[in-house]
């Protein structure tokens, strides 16, 4: 008897542990000065190890008077950065002229003022909660 009754507490406390460690959150993600209703406004969410390569996470979303807002849901808890695109011509992609400059306006999480290509560094965030945040474009 006493062999079941541990038993039974220690799955009882394996199970707890378990629902501890897969706790996940959701992010939501607003750009609220989009120039122009054309086109979506592209989101990434991003790991260190994601960071300009395909993202943790990604979507599209329509543009309404301006605003657009992403949810993200099941991330872990963690570092993490966004960046937005608003891709006015529909094409997935950041668009340049010929002399590299962006022609599309973009963001990052945390809205930093740089030059450049975008840095994680600058970017990133923890994540260990519920959480919402605004980008700029």
């Amino acid at each position: 008897m006493k062999t079941i009754i541990t038993s039974i507490l220690l799955a009882l406390v394996s199970l707890t542990i378990n629902a501890q460690e897969e706790k996940t959150f959701t992010l939501t993600v607003t750009v609220n000065n989009a120039s122009t209703d054309d086109g979506k406004m592209v989101y990434a969410l991003n790991t260190a190890e994601t960071w300009n390569k395909k993202p943790y996470q990604s979507t599209s979303i329509e543009i309404k008077d301006g605003k657009a807002i992403a949810t993200f849901e099941n991330i872990p808890q963690g570092e993490y950065a966004v960046t937005v695109l608003h891709d006015k011509n529909n094409n997935q992609r950041m668009d340049f002229t010929d002399n590299g400059m962006p022609t599309e306006a973009y963001g990052l999480s945390n809205n930093p003022m740089s030059y450049g290509p975008p840095q994680w560094g600058e970017a990133k965030f923890e994540i260990s909660e519920n959480k919402e945040i605004v980008v700029r474009l």
